[in-house]
């Protein structure tokens, strides 16, 4: 495999929205980097030559000249009339600042003012300037235009204005180069792609659709250090003290320009060659809407495989792939969250196993997803009733899971479980990948929802886990991707039950229903977390227990209370 080229003095850049703000700060830092050649790209006139009126004025003063000089001529100055000679004279003294601060690095840089969308005089104006500094070797495209708008008021204008600059431009740049000789591709991306933004449909579809584009060009040019940058907001002119305001109470970062534009050179570093795309910045996270007084329900139906959830396969139950109650869970909490942008969830409560969604020859063609609103109180909190059901052949409704699920504006801080004991009493000796598959008494369980790294320890009243789980990738993880809701740390969580049970009855034991969760933070993947059992209850059929995922310190993030399991034959749940 071809190593990517790092930069050098021959090294040639074409940066498109390169001469004025945010991408103009990140190529002058670049160039402080590596001084090389550059060719910045933009739509504003370049003026060799200032008029004789504005010579010497500054920036404050400047509007009075060009309305005692159109008064001279004659004409009347309007608001408007003035505005556009004052743009262009600020647009074409901005250029020339960042190309001076380019030159001081001892790079070399040159302007070509062109429209992107604009093939034919894109190609032309770039040939020349080839002819003199030398083949293209890199592309950093930060062009683009906002029409925010909400989607109901946007036109079909207002979306080809946002859509053209980012994906055509981008197409126009790459018939400008020879691809396979291409070393660096840099998009300049956004967050509001990754995540959305309200008002934003148009400027989200074509930042994604960047992202797309270097995900494929990679793969067509593995060579190309290649790198899709989701920025979040900078702290810039852009960003006035009302909207710097605005994002901290949103709980929102923005971007310092001088951290900023450091991280766009660390991301040219041979080290991150294979970072396709990145997200540097804070999620939009967007406004709680206005609740409305009136009470909706929705529908949503599932089509479901074992093809496109590959996870089920670890999670078979007497031979045959089964949904994990947590999954169903998952999807009645996701869905209810969609619903409603800026509120999380924070409850579920009675949340019962009614008939399980077992995927074999009886697997209904689809499943249907209940929500009904039952309250919304003081603009903080909405409740809904959730069920999932599906028809046979014969249209006789099965009913499989359902759960009241509460939405709140702002989650409770993190409470702190005082009972922490993980003091290891050395009396269960399993560790690991020991605790599954491995003969009649252990876990079932595949590599999806393992592991309980150890017992701490056991008594008749409780058991402490320590666990890890391994994130799966997103392919693995199919219809059930984990949120702010993990089902496979939740599923994992309860594992300690079946320890339990086995430990003190030689008995397995799968969930029935659960009184309430509470989710405080996300369980973390790939790090050692702690499951807290404390058995409440044990009769033959049945034992009820509460569980509290938490970190070392006791910070709970999240807790099952009231969680009742069915006593299962060990021999039924493998034959």
């Amino acid at each position: 495999m071809t190593q990517t080229a790092q930069l050098s003095p021959s090294s040639v850049f074409v940066v498109s929205g390169g001469a004025k703000g945010i991408t103009a700060e990140c190529t002058i830092k670049l160039a402080q980097q590596q001084p090389c050649k550059f060719i910045l790209l933009g739509r504003s006139e370049l003026l060799e030559t200032e008029p004789d009126f504005a010579q010497n004025s500054d920036e404050s003063a400047l509007k009075k000249c060009i309305m005692e000089n159109l008064l001279s001529q004659g004409e009347k100055p309007t608001p408007m009339s003035v505005q556009k000679i004052y743009n262009k004279i600020t647009s074409s003294r901005e250029i020339k600042n960042t190309l001076a601060a380019i030159q001081k690095t001892g790079a070399k840089a040159e302007y070509i003012s062109v429209d992107v969308t604009d093939p034919q005089a894109l190609q032309e104006k770039l040939a020349n300037a080839v002819q003199h500094l030398g083949p293209i070797t890199g592309i950093i495209h930060g062009a683009g235009n906002l029409a925010d708008k909400l989607i109901e008021k946007k036109t079909e204008q207002d979306f080809e204005k946002v859509y053209t600059a980012k994906v055509q431009g981008l197409e126009n740049l790459l018939t400008c180069v020879n691809p396979s000789e291409l070393q660096h591709l840099v998009l300049f991306s956004s967050v509001t792609g990754f995540h959305g933004n309200i008002g934003q449909s148009d400027y989200a579809i074509a930042n994604e659709i960047l992202n797309k584009s270097g995900h494929i060009f990679k793969q067509q040019y593995p060579s190309c250090h290649v790198v899709a940058i989701n920025w979040g907001a900078w702290d810039s002119g852009m960003v006035s003290p009302e909207l710097k305001k605005a994002f901290a109470e949103r709980g929102i970062e923005v971007i310092p320009v001088e951290a900023g534009t450091q991280m766009l050179v660390n991301e040219l570093h041979l080290t991150y060659r294979e970072n396709t795309q990145v997200v540097i910045g804070s999620p939009l996270i967007p406004f709680a809407r206005e609740l409305d007084s009136e009470l909706c329900t929705y529908r949503m139906r599932r089509r479901m495989t074992v093809e496109e959830n590959p996870f089920l396969l670890d999670h078979a139950i007497a031979g045959s792939p089964v949904l994990p109650a947590t999954c169903a869970l998952s999807w009645m909490i996701d869905s209810c969250e969609q619903l409603y942008p800026g509120y999380r969830f924070f409850a579920a409560e009675d949340f019962k196993i009614l008939k399980g969604i077992t995927f074999n020859e009886s697997l209904a063609s689809e499943f249907i997803l209940d929500v009904e609103e039952i309250s919304k109180t003081n603009a903080q909190q909405i409740t809904f009733n959730t069920k999932i059901s599906s028809k046979n052949a014969n249209e006789k409704t099965f009913y499989h899971f359902s759960a009241q699920i509460q939405l709140l504006l702002k989650i409770p801080t993190i409470p702190i479980y005082d009972a922490v004991n993980l003091e290891p009493d050395n009396i269960i000796s399993l560790t690991g990948k020991s605790f599954y598959q491995n003969g009649e008494t252990t876990l079932f369980h595949g590599p999806s929802f393992q592991e309980i790294q150890k017992v701490l320890n056991i008594t008749t009243e409780k058991i402490t886990t320590q666990c890890l789980w391994e994130q799966i990738s997103d392919k693995q993880q199919g219809q059930f991707p984990v949120q702010w809701v993990n089902p496979y740390t939740t599923d994992l969580s309860m594992h300690a039950l079946w320890v339990w049970t086995q430990h003190f009855h030689q008995e397995g034991c799968l969930p029935g229903q659960v009184a309430k969760y509470e989710q405080f933070a996300t369980t973390p993947p790939n790090e050692p977390f702690y499951v807290s059992c404390e058995v409440k209850a044990k009769t033959p059929s049945s034992a009820t227990a509460d569980f509290i995922i938490h970190n070392r310190e006791g910070q709970v993030y999240s807790r099952l209370l009231g969680a009742k399991a069915i006593i299962w034959s060990m021999k039924l749940l493998r034959s």
